[in-house]
């Protein structure tokens, strides 16, 4: 499953996230861990403290990721609206739903603070570079100066990750790529046809 060349360090972090985004943190055993990284046992314990260690540097390694990929369309050519847009639709195992997002719904993660803070974080974050996209096309009077930009950054970020929950429920990626569909249709109406044409 993984390459030999990476470390043993490195596959028990993959095979813990794997594991994190298919069953969460009490499904997560160390037995299920060292099997799928094709690991010995005790190298958990090499390597890291125990299972908390280990599923922080996993939900480290997820949000990462998670942040340069959404970086990687966020700060990407074309106008705001043409960002977020890019945001809303770029490729996604819906079904399976956001390793970040899924872990809001582990009573572990979420009773734990260390765990919790890189998602809160990595959540936080994108919001606030949503929010930024928003004010960059308010400057330049692509969207109406009345938005918030705030409020808009959480809708899109809400849209997104209800989009999960309810695809996954439905098991059909239909009802996240309506609310997708719905949500741009509303941000055009606030993007000056000037520069729609433009």
């Amino acid at each position: 499953m993984y390459s030999w060349r990476m470390s043993t360090s490195d596959r028990l972090i993959e095979s813990t996230r794997e594991l994190l985004w298919e069953r969460g943190y009490v499904g997560t055993s160390p037995k299920a861990i060292l099997e799928r990284a094709g690991a010995g046992q005790g190298s958990m314990y090499h390597h890291f403290k125990g299972k908390p260690d280990l599923a922080l540097a996993a939900i480290r390694r997820s949000a990462q990721e998670l942040r340069a990929t959404a970086e990687g369309v966020l700060g990407g050519p074309g106008t705001p609206y043409e960002r977020i847009e890019a945001y809303l639709l770029r490729e996604r195992d819906v079904l399976r739903g956001c390793p970040i997002g899924r872990l809001t719904m582990d009573p572990e993660v979420i009773a734990d603070d260390a765990l919790r803070a890189p998602v809160d974080e990595t959540l936080d974050w994108i919001r606030a570079r949503l929010a930024g996209i928003v004010e960059e096309g308010k400057e330049q009077e692509q969207f109406a100066s009345s938005l918030d930009s705030d409020e808009i950054a959480a809708t899109v970020l809400a849209t997104v990750q209800g989009g999960y929950v309810l695809a996954r429920a439905s098991g059909s990626p239909a009802v996240f790529d309506a609310g997708v569909r719905g949500l741009l249709a509303l941000l055009s109406q606030e993007v000056d046809p000037a520069v729609q044409e433009g």
